[in-house]
């Protein structure tokens, strides 16, 4: 995960990256081999997969839910395959946003529940056929995009502006999942998550690999509940800063940040002390949706800190309006051209 990851994976590359590089050659040599010859099982309804190419959160999930109203916009039933990071199931399971818990099913399901039918599994193939005998005729895998278990006919690959893809080399040396250019080779387009430069060495490869490159970035939702607030602001997220400075946008003003590891599990010490440093100041505690469905299960504390708790949720905007409805009409189409061609072959 991104906040657990070292710190000088997203620097400059220094003796630690290039005294790892024979371990990453070896790594991403073997995720190069996997993305590039994995036999992948054909889906019988489009496959629009929203990935990145590091560790870490880059803005994933609203990308998804934001392409998913799209899709039920052009007359789709769309629905969401997830690993289900931070959860315990090993079989595929249709979740239940209402009953569920992040310890059973992840985080990011959750959220993601509460927009379409989502499956959480690490058999995406099972689980694909599990959201098409629910009746989904439209799947957008959330992550999933290095595993090459299913056939993918649109893959946008999700990059941060501020971090970029840090210090440019392979797990354990970096955060990069394969090479750049092996991941490039198997995307269809990238999209630029917010504002900054540290994106541009990606864009500039993108654009001459032919791949188009789209801008979006997070807005903040129901900013009257945080405009003029004092807070103390946590999230256990890839990138907590991401939320700390929607906070800012939103007008409120964080007097203390705690970040703390991606899917994080609090427990009541942390709690306790979120509370008391909170009370102390005389601060609001505020979080993300990510964060609060975490909380959503659990004893008195749990449920004290979670009613307690401002909740700042996040859409993602792409600066131009059109492009969602062009993603989900190109992944449509190569959906049918994959199909004729499996057609023909038969």
């Amino acid at each position: 995960m991104a906040s657990e990851a070292p710190p000088f994976w997203w620097e400059a590359p220094d003796w630690r990256a290039w005294c790892l590089s024979p371990v990453s050659a070896l790594y991403g040599l073997a995720a190069g081999y996997r993305l590039t010859l994995a036999r992948r099982h054909p889906i019988a309804v489009p496959v629009l997969c929203v990935g990145n190419f590091t560790v870490g959160g880059e803005g994933k999930t609203p990308v998804a839910i934001a392409l998913a109203k799209q899709a039920r916009k052009a007359g789709r039933k769309p629905g969401f395959l997830s690993r289900g990071h931070g959860g315990s199931l090993l079989k595929p399971h249709l979740v239940e946003a209402g009953s569920d818990s992040s310890r059973l099913v992840g985080d990011e399901p959750l959220l993601l529940a509460r927009h379409a039918p989502t499956v959480v599994t690490p058999d995406r193939a099972a689980g694909a056929g599990v959201l098409v005998e629910a009746g989904c005729d439209f799947i957008i895998m959330d992550d999933g995009f290095q595993s090459a278990r299913i056939h993918m006919d649109y893959a946008l690959m999700v990059v941060d502006a501020r971090r970029g893809i840090g210090n440019g080399h392979v797990i354990p040396g970096g955060p990069l999942r394969a090479r750049l250019i092996d991941q490039l080779r198997r995307a269809d387009a990238v999209l630029t998550m917010g504002e900054g430069e540290a994106a541009d060495a990606v864009v500039r490869q993108a654009s001459r690999a032919g791949k188009p490159v789209f801008e979006a970035r997070l807005k903040p939702r129901g900013v009257r509940s945080v405009k003029g607030g004092r807070f103390l602001a946590f999230a256990g997220i890839g990138n907590p800063r991401k939320f700390f400075d929607s906070v800012r946008e939103a007008g409120g003003e964080v007097v203390e940040a705690r970040s703390f590891p991606d899917h994080h599990p609090y427990d009541e010490e942390e709690l306790q002390d979120l509370l008391k440093s909170a009370e102390a100041a005389g601060l609001t505690l505020i979080t993300t949706e990510k964060d609060l469905v975490r909380l959503g299960h659990g004893g008195p504390l749990v449920r004290r800190v979670a009613e307690r708790c401002r909740v700042l949720p996040v859409d993602a905007v792409f600066a131009a309006p059109d492009v969602p409805a062009s993603i989900v009409a190109d992944t449509i189409e190569a959906w049918r051209d994959r199909s004729l061609r499996s057609r023909s072959k038969s």
